[in-house]
């Protein structure tokens, strides 16, 4: 309660607000009547702004922590040794000659001239180690990522058709992408990607495969004139009605497609067949995209080396300038970036989501982790700074990854190997690129994307794990193909935020029924069988207390455990599950309870507790005219069907998969307390919550009058005698009740394993000797009551707030103090 007497004067004055409101429903002797059962109490402590505020300013430590997590590289480069470096020295050559020919040709997808692809494939070589929490990850040129690049060009292009170059759009699109993952980064906000679901991308990157290919066969056959940037299944038909036009490039393309199936058939056979060899067959197969694009340069150059490029007999890659030709300070133009802005979400979406995939993928397979955040970072560095060199768009690379983590890459260092071939290719070799045939490029990017396309092994997995998300699939793949893939991620992306909140929304919760179950195990049954250790057990009876009389000679842990009463659910429907007791209902919330599902669960609480229960007065006293419209008034069924029902008496909630609440769903709360409160009347309803954790939750319940019994009702309130649970507590103990606490819990935890491993001792009991067993267990038995499980002196404290004895650790205890309210109740009636 407040005393600030200035301010209360304004709250109740000036704003009308009574700041003790709050109490009115809350016993005052709460903590007096705790007292009677615990000697030391316990108030638990509300959260606060001013708590939740001090949490959000960094500490000096946690900044020296976020500092030190943006550059990850520092904890390990002085470990850095000769033998790591032999690994990243392979691996970096490795990667090298494959990601020359494969940036080359993802080049051309972003409609731009080959050497824009190793400027961009340098950079996130050059960078990523310094950032990235990866060894096995490659970023670099992609043929989605290069597609979607090609599409902005192909839209600015229509929209300001000879304003701007290609050039030009891409590095612009490049440095506002990399910005805004810089800024995710550094704002440590990688865990917006979990809102975007898996299925999407799965679709996308099907699509987009189905795309890139469409796009690359017409080039891989020579044939001209087909206008690419159209849907598709239009860019294939068109393919097809002009097989007539073939040219010579047909050879090329369609032999070093097959020529790249056939080296990789090949090496995953022999893999098999020669494991002790499986190394060199995983390399040989890393570099079949560099031996088929060396074989079909050689052939060109065999061909066209007395011809000028006019009198090629099939397309070539013409002239390409040595060096970093192109690097210079990016034009930021506002007309541009105003075209370049409507494309951002989508291609930002999918650079995230297919560099985090590749990592976790990675991470997972060899036991390392992966700091999304810090993994956004490094991708927006690559991609603002690869524009000032020449490059574009860039993320993680599977392809690359996969043939860099077979290599035996030992750390991210081994980007900076690959970075240098990839100089030297830019300033020796680009008299070689000069002859390379495009249709052996497209052949290439046809071969690579193909392994994207996702199986139907894959297809029936989903189907197997959520089919109506394969629905949500097959509509992306299919919007992709015949309209964009633009649409094709929004439209998916907001069908699985749909199917996410009518799952929040229409999911019904359950009311549960007790059953006292016990855990046998097969070595029990064994000695039960053999009679060589038998152990006689109490056994529960049907009112849930101990039986003196009943016993098993199966040694057994036994429990009360909670299951759905109409039994729709994967238990055995044989077992019996009963009320906990008359009146008392149990329901548990399935998918949390807010503003989303609340009416949901309201409606269902109440439909089955009014079907389930009669009104404690036949007659509530009011008049027909009185009433509303609505309500019908106490049943007029059969009289003795209503008397078998029991009268309400008390709800028990089970809130363990419940974390925040928000005022519409308190509210609800209220209303229907309030309208159960009518119908019990003069009773009230107990409400018992369970497995409450969050301390804003409990603050907003207690708010609201929940955790406590109702002030209002003063002859129930005079019968009520809390029950808590309580745990032994060293609050206060000196040093030698510590030191006790921890002898006295390592001779109970060597007590507990002879228990369980010396029941060759049972037989002994009866002896002579049995006297002095009786008497160690005995005198064990006075040190506990001295010291407790724990050794420390009797200090039994409540594990939870004696103000709120309502809210309950867990669901058995919950159940258990509502039962013994409403039997007590009942027996109070009764007499």
């Amino acid at each position: 309660m407040t005393s600030n007497k200035p301010l209360q004067f304004v709250k109740k004055r000036v704003l009308h607000i009574d700041p003790d409101e709050r109490y009115s429903r809350q016993p005052k002797d709460l903590e007096k009547r705790a007292t009677d059962a615990v000697a030391q109490t316990y108030i638990e402590a509300e959260p606060s702004i001013r708590e939740w505020g001090r949490q959000l300013i960094p500490t000096r430590e946690g900044f020296a922590n976020y500092m030190r997590g943006l550059f990850p590289s520092a904890t390990w480069i002085g470990r850095y040794n000769l033998h790591w470096l032999m690994g990243d020295a392979i691996a970096g050559l490795t990667i090298g000659f494959v990601v020359v020919p494969q940036a080359m040709a993802y080049a051309l997808l972003a409609r731009l001239s080959p050497e824009y692809g190793l400027y961009t494939s340098f950079v996130g070589a050059a960078l990523y180690w310094l950032f990235g929490t990866s060894k096995d990850i490659v970023i670099g040129t992609t043929a989605v990522g290069s597609l979607l690049v090609g599409r902005v060009i192909s839209k600015v292009d229509e929209a300001r058709p000879g304003i701007y170059s290609h050039e030009e759009i891409a590095k612009s699109l490049s440095v506002i992408a990399g910005s805004i993952l810089l800024g995710l980064g550094l704002l440590r906000l990688g865990w917006i990607i979990e809102f975007i679901p898996y299925v999407p991308i799965s679709a996308f990157v099907t699509a987009a495969s189905i795309t890139i290919m469409s796009t690359q066969l017409p080039v891989a056959l020579g044939i001209k004139g087909i206008n690419t940037r159209e849907a598709p299944y239009l860019v294939l038909l068109n393919t097809l009605n002009a097989l007539g036009k073939t040219k010579l490039d047909a050879a090329i393309g369609l032999t070093s497609i097959a020529l790249l199936f056939f080296i990789r058939g090949l090496c995953a056979r022999m893999e098999v067949r020669q494991p002790h060899r499986k190394r060199f067959w995983v390399t040989i197969s890393s570099l079949r995209l560099t031996f088929t694009i060396l074989l079909y340069t050689f052939i060109s150059w065999l061909v066209h080396r007395n011809l000028s490029e006019a009198e090629a007999k099939f397309r070539i890659v013409g002239k390409i300038q040595a060096g970093f030709k192109h690097a210079g300070f990016p034009k930021m133009q506002r007309d541009l970036l105003g075209l370049i802005f409507p494309e951002l979400p989508a291609i930002v979406i999918i650079l995230i989501i297919e560099h985090i995939a590749i990592a976790k993928s990675f991470g997972r397979q060899f036991n390392y982790t992966v700091n999304p955040s810090q993994e956004i970072l490094a991708q927006g560095a690559a991609n603002f700074f690869g524009p000032f060199v020449g490059g574009y768009v860039c993320t993680g690379s599977f392809g690359a990854s996969a043939v860099l983590s077979k290599a035996g890459v030992r750390t991210p260092l081994a980007g900076l190997v690959s970075a240098l071939i990839l100089v030297l290719a830019l300033y020796a070799l680009t008299a070689v690129f000069y002859y390379i045939p495009m249709a052996a490029l497209a052949g290439l990017i046809i071969h690579a994307t193909a392994n994207l396309i996702t199986p139907p092994r894959s297809l029936y997995k989903y189907w197997q794990l959520s089919p109506f998300e394969l629905f949500i699939w097959i509509a992306g793949v299919v919007l992709a193909l015949f309209i964009s893939l633009e649409t094709s991620i929004y439209a998916t992306i907001g069908l699985s935020f749909a199917l996410l909140l009518v799952r929040l929304a229409r999911t019904k919760g359950r009311f549960l029924g007790r059953v006292h179950v016990y855990r046998v195990t097969a070595e029990d049954v064994q000695d039960r069988d053999t009679d060589t250790a038998t152990t006689s057990c109490p056994i529960h009876n049907e009112s849930n207390e101990l039986d003196s009389n009943a016993t098993t000679d199966v040694a057994v842990l036994s429990r009360d455990t909670f299951l759905p009463l109409d039994r729709d659910d994967s238990t055995n429907p044989d077992i019996s599950v009963q009320s906990p007791y008359p009146g008392v209902f149990i329901y548990r919330f399935s998918e949390g309870f807010n503003y989303v599902n609340q009416a949901q669960h309201i409606n269902h609480l109440l439909s089955f507790i009014l079907a389930h229960t009669r009104r404690t007065k036949a007659d509530d006293g009011m008049k027909a005219t009185g009433r509303l419209w609505n309500d019908p008034g106490p049943a007029k069924g059969n009289a003795e069907e209503l008397a078998k029902l029991p009268c309400l008496r008390a709800i028990v909630l089970d809130c363990s998969a419940v974390n925040n609440v928000d005022i519409t769903s308190v509210q609800s709360l209220i209303d229907l307390r309030n309208t159960l409160d009518r119908y019990t009347a003069p009773s009230t309803v107990e409400w018992h919550f369970a497995g409450i954790q969050n301390r804003w939750t409990r603050r907003a319940l207690a708010v609201a009058g929940f955790g406590y019994p109702a002030a209002d009702n003063p002859e129930e309130l005079g019968h009520w005698t809390p029950a808590y649970t309580v745990a032994s507590s060293l609050a206060g103990a000196t040093d030698d009740d510590q030191r006790r606490a921890a002898i006295a819990t390592t001779a109970n935890e060597v007590n507990d394993k002879e228990k369980h491993t010396g029941s060759e001792n049972t037989s002994d009991a009866g002896n002579g000797e049995g006297g002095a067993a009786n008497g160690q267990r005995t005198g064990g038995k006075e040190k506990k009551k001295e010291y407790g499980r724990d050794g420390a002196k009797s200090r039994l404290a409540p594990v939870t707030g004696v103000d709120r004895p309502f809210f309950h650790i867990d669901l058995v205890d919950a159940v258990d103090a509502a039962v013994r309210d409403s039997r007590k109740d009942c027996c109070r009636l009764v007499s």
